[in-house]
């Protein structure tokens, strides 16, 4: 019997996080995964620095891959430091993996990261959207709607 999923993932420390996505697609499922790193990675991250902003994971050979994820070079690494946009591998189940792949090539989703994070037991993990892209009036849309929010937060605050 499996396991029940809890209702949020445990994050414990932040690394980095995509604000943009959120505007930019409509979420439609997310999940956690875990992420295959080298020794001096750990390093940079645990330290703070990274930018996922312009990365995308890609499933190629059966294996989910994050794709232009920038780890930057630990400043205290030897010769032996790592590359700092190189494809990582992403660990998931193997019908995880299934769903996703089905998901990309019928419904025409994508895969993006949301955030990077230390979990509570100091596992790097990414939490990855399966989102579709937002047209231009989506867009705009989304701006009316929160600029209301922010009014009507004004308006109730101010009342009462």
């Amino acid at each position: 019997m499996a396991r029940p999923k809890p209702a949020t993932f445990d994050k414990q420390k932040t690394v980095a996080d995509n604000r943009r996505v959120r505007f930019d697609y409509h979420v439609e499922d997310t999940l956690e995964a875990g992420l295959a790193l080298h020794g001096t990675e750990v390093k940079a991250l645990r330290g703070g620095q990274a930018s996922i902003k312009e990365s995308y994971a890609e499933v190629r050979g059966g294996q989910v891959w994050l794709v232009n994820a920038n780890i930057p070079e630990y400043a205290n690494g030897n010769r032996e430091n790592h590359e700092p946009k190189r494809p990582r591998k992403l660990l998931l189940h193997e019908r995880e993996i299934e769903r996703l792949l089905g998901a990309i090539e019928r419904k025409g989703m994508t895969l993006v990261p949301l955030s990077v994070y230390f979990n509570s037991t100091g596992r790097a993990k990414v939490e990855l959207a399966v989102a579709r892209g937002k047209q231009a009036h989506d867009k705009r849309q989304t701006i009316k709607d929160r600029d209301w929010q922010r009014d009507k937060a004004r308006v109730m605050r101010d009342r009462g």
